[in-house]
C-alpha cells in the first residue's frame, strides 16, 4: 500500500514540476508588483460570498448522502453535516488519504457497514462527474459558437454531451440489473483474463449495490437534481471571486520603452458559460493534487485563464491576473472548509491524520476482499 502510495505521489510530483517548468519557460517576463496590485484589489464580501456558495454545498452533498441511506436507516441530513465537513478537510489536508474519510465517518458514527458507505461514495462520484459532464456539455453545444476562432470548443461539448448520456444510461441500467450486466460483462471478459475478469464484475456489482439504495424514480431524479445543484453552487463561487476582480486597464510598455494603457480588464463580466469551463479546468487538474497544497487544480486553471480563450478580448486576462485568479478559486472553492473542519473534529475528538490512514487501509482492504471489513461502532 505505501509503496503504491510512494509511486504515486512521485508520478504527480513530476506532471506537475513538468507544468510548472512549462509555465515558467512562457511566463518569463512574469510582473510580481501587478499580480501584487490585482491582488490587494479583490472586493473581500464577494469572496464571502463565494465561501458561503462553497459550504452550501456541504449542506447539499449531507441532503443527497441521507437520500443513499433511506432504505437502510432514516438519517436526518443535519447529523451529516459534520461527517462532509470533517470528510472535506481530510482530503484538503491529506490528499488521497483522505478520500475515505466520509464514508468512514459515517459508517462509524451511524452503526452502518463500511462497504455500503464505500458504494454510496462511489455512486456519489459518478453522479457528480455526470452532472458536470452533462453542464459543460451542454454550455459548449450551445455557446462554443461565440468561441469562433477555437473551432474544438463546440466539438468538445457534444463529446460531453455523449459522456453525460453514457453515464445516465449505464447508471440506469445497473440501477434496474447490476447482477446480469455484470455476469455478462464477466463473460466477455473471462477469456481475456479470469482476474480482470473478476475485478471489474466485482467493482460493478458494488457500484449497483450502491445504485440500490435509491429505490425508486424519484429517489433516483432527486438525487441527479441535487447533484446538479451542487456543481450550480460550485460555479456560482466561482463567479463570485471572479467578480471580485474590480475593472482595471492593462498598462503595457510600447517600443520607445515607455508605458502605455493597454486593453480593460473585465474579468467581472464573466458569466455561466466562461465560469463552466474554468470549473472543469480545475476539476481535470484536481487528478494531480499534493496533500495541502494541491497544484494541479490551479495550474490547469492559470493555464486556461491565461490561454487565448480568455486573454483577449472581451477580458484580457493576464499572466498576472490569472495567477491571482487560479490561487483565489483553490482558497475559496477547496481550502476554506480546513477552519470550521479543524473546529468540528476537535469537539467531535476526531484526529483526522489517523482516521485518514484507518479508513484508508479499510478502503483498500475492502477493495480487495468486499465486505471482509464492515465496520460496526
Amino acid at each position: 500500500m505505501k509503496r503504491n502510495h510512494a509511486i504515486t505521489t512521485a508520478v504527480v510530483v513530476a506532471i506537475l514540476a513538468l507544468l510548472i517548468i512549462l509555465q515558467v519557460r512562457h511566463w518569463h517576463n512574469f510582473d510580481w508588483a501587478k499580480f501584487r496590485a490585482v491582488t490587494s484589489g479583490v472586493n473581500i464580501w464577494s469572496l464571502a460570498i463565494a465561501v458561503a456558495f462553497t459550504y452550501a454545498c456541504y449542506f447539499l452533498r449531507a441532503i443527497r448522502w441521507s437520500i443513499f441511506l433511506r432504505p437502510t436507516k432514516h438519517v436526518p441530513a443535519t447529523r451529516l453535516i459534520v461527517p462532509q465537513i470533517v470528510g472535506f478537510t481530510g482530503l484538503a489536508l491529506l490528499g488521497r488519504p483522505g478520500e475515505f474519510v466520509r464514508p468512514y465517518l459515517i459508517a462509524r458514527r451511524e452503526n452502518l457497514p463500511f462497504s455500503s458507505q464505500l458504494a454510496t461514495w462511489v455512486v456519489e462520484r459518478v453522479f457528480d462527474m455526470a452532472s458536470v459532464a452533462l453542464l459543460l456539455g451542454a454550455n459548449l453545444a450551445i455557446y462554443g459558437g461565440q468561441y469562433k476562432e477555437f473551432p474544438w470548443v463546440g466539438r468538445a461539448g457534444y463529446a460531453m454531451l455523449g459522456l453525460s448520456v453514457f453515464l445516465a444510461v449505464a447508471m440506469i441500467g445497473l440501477w434496474r440489473n447490476a447482477a446480469f450486466i455484470a455476469n455478462t460483462i464477466q463473460r466477455l471478459l473471462n477469456p481475456i483474463s479470469k482476474k480482470v475478469a473478476e475485478s471489474v464484475c466485482s467493482k460493478v456489482r458494488a457500484f449497483g449495490e450502491g445504485l440500490h439504495t435509491l429505490t425508486d424514480y424519484k429517489a433516483f431524479l432527486s438525487v441527479a437534481v441535487l447533484s446538479m445543484a451542487i456543481w450550480l453552487c460550485v460555479a456560482e463561487s466561482y463567479i463570485h471571486v471572479l467578480h471580485a476582480y474590480p475593472q482595471s486597464v492593462v498598462t503595457t510598455i510600447s517600443d520607445s520603452g515607455l508605458p502605455q494603457l493597454g486593453a480593460t480588464v473585465r474579468l467581472h463580466e464573466m458569466h455561466l458559460p466562461d465560469v463552466l469551463i474554468v470549473m472543469s479546468a480545475s476539476m481535470f487538474g484536481s487528478v494531480f493534487q499534493l496533500p495541502g497544497v494541491g497544484g494541479g487544480s490551479q495550474l490547469f486553471v492559470i493555464s486556461v485563464l491565461s490561454s487565448p480563450l480568455f486573454a483577449s478580448e472581451p477580458y484580457n486576462i493576464t499572466k498576472e491576473l490569472a495567477l491571482s485568479c487560479g490561487m483565489m478559486l483553490w482558497l475559496v472553492t477547496f481550502m476554506s472548509v480546513i477552519p470550521l473542519g479543524l473546529i468540528l473534529a476537535h469537539f467531535n475528538r476526531i484526529s483526522l491524520r489517523a482516521i485518514g490512514e484507518e479508513s484508508e487501509e479499510v478502503a483498500e482492504e475492502e477493495i480487495a476482499h468486499p465486505h471482509a471489513h464492515d465496520l460496526q461502532s
